[in-house]
């Protein structure tokens, strides 16, 4: 690690040194070079602040396509001392910048022996908190670029009490929860799943840790932009998913296209589309309904199968309706245990009270959101 600290004045065979220990370093930990330079500028003003009473003056520049690194301290020119790690008297500062005046700031670059003193007490950890910075910004950046997306993950372990999986995602691990999985699945080790990445979290001195899902409404979303030409160019879009895990989800699609069918777009021929998404869900049902900007013309497509007579608004601002569907088929408007009719509630945002057309044949019933 003294190597790595020789800044100035250092021969041009010792700076490729660093930059080839640099660029192999980046190699063996699979992290980009410009990641692991910045960790390891942080760890190294980190370990020289030490040396100046912790004041924010010490800063490090590492210029990968020039290869030339720099570690030095910014002072204020004063007229009068107040605080010894961070002024200087401009008599003090002319060996640094020639007629310096008070109100100027001067950059002190640190000799090679007090760097490498420095370096040479602290290098090992230096190093280390410099690739784990690396890794830890890295990794992050990675879960971000995948929040709200599909990725492919390994079960590597399983816990035999909670059922929670371990899965392997790139070069972390990650637990998905025995609440985030289908009711219906289980997981063998080396299993390839699919997950959807809900959230990425951040702790101070730690990995970036995903929050990842089997359950959330987004993952079917996402399996329909894969497997549907059409959603995936724009062609049509998913307005809204309501989901039931492992049971039933509903979707409502839209195109712009008058010539699109949008719910024949995502079904596919002989309906293949969506039956290899069933698959993936263990034989999750899934309806797929057509959108409209007519609340009431909504309403009706998001309780099928079941047939609607008539969708009554009762109140626009609180999003109330009546739907009234015929004698025979409330059960069905329903659905068991009132699944179909609360996530036709969920996918339009409205509460709907359902009753059937004679009135006399069952009770009405009411579902919330």
């Amino acid at each position: 690690m003294a190597k790595m600290a020789k800044i100035k004045n250092t021969k041009k065979d010792e700076r490729n040194e660093f930059f080839e220990a640099l660029k192999l370093l980046s190699r063996e930990k699979n992290i980009s070079v410009e990641a692991l330079s910045e960790g390891i500028q942080r760890a190294i003003v980190t370990a020289v602040k030490r040396d100046y009473n912790n004041k924010d003056i010490v800063f490090c520049e590492i210029d990968i396509e020039k290869e030339i690194m720099r570690v030095f301290v910014r002072k204020n020119v004063v007229s009068e001392i107040s605080d010894p790690y961070c002024d200087l008297l401009p008599e003090q500062a002319e060996k640094y910048k020639p007629n310096a005046q008070p109100g100027d700031i001067v950059e002190i670059e640190l000799e090679t022996k007090e760097v490498s003193r420095i370096a040479a007490d602290k290098g090992k950890h230096v190093l280390r908190q410099g690739i784990r910075e690396a890794e830890q910004g890295q990794l992050k950046e990675e879960f971000q670029n995948r929040l709200q997306e599909i990725v492919t993950a390994k079960v590597v372990r399983i816990d035999p009490v909670s059922g929670d999986a371990v899965v392997e995602i790139g070069r972390v691990e990650e637990i998905l929860p025995k609440s985030e999985q289908l009711p219906n699945e289980t997981f063998k080790v080396d299993d390839i799943i699919k997950v959807y990445v809900v959230d990425v979290r951040d702790f101070n001195n730690r990995m970036p840790r995903a929050t990842i899902s089997r359950t959330h409404p987004g993952l079917v979303k996402r399996l329909f932009e894969t497997e549907v030409p059409e959603i995936y160019d724009g062609t049509v879009t998913i307005k809204a998913v309501s989901r039931e895990a492992g049971s039933r989800t509903k979707m409502a699609v839209y195109s712009s296209d008058e010539n699109v069918d949008p719910v024949g777009a995502c079904i596919g021929p002989k309906g293949a589309r969506v039956s290899k998404i069933v698959d993936q869900l263990g034989g999750e049902k899934i309806d797929i309904v057509k959108y409209s900007e007519n609340p009431a013309e909504f309403i009706a497509a998001a309780l099928a199968p079941s047939d609607v007579i008539m969708v009554e608004i009762e109140n626009e601002d609180e999003k109330t309706c009546r739907v009234t569907v015929p004698d025979g088929q409330l059960s069905l408007a329903i659905g068991n245990k009132g699944q179909n009719a609360r996530l036709a509630a969920r996918l339009t945002g409205w509460k709907i009270d359902i009753k059937p057309e004679s009135g006399k044949e069952e009770p009405a019933i009411n579902l919330d959101l």
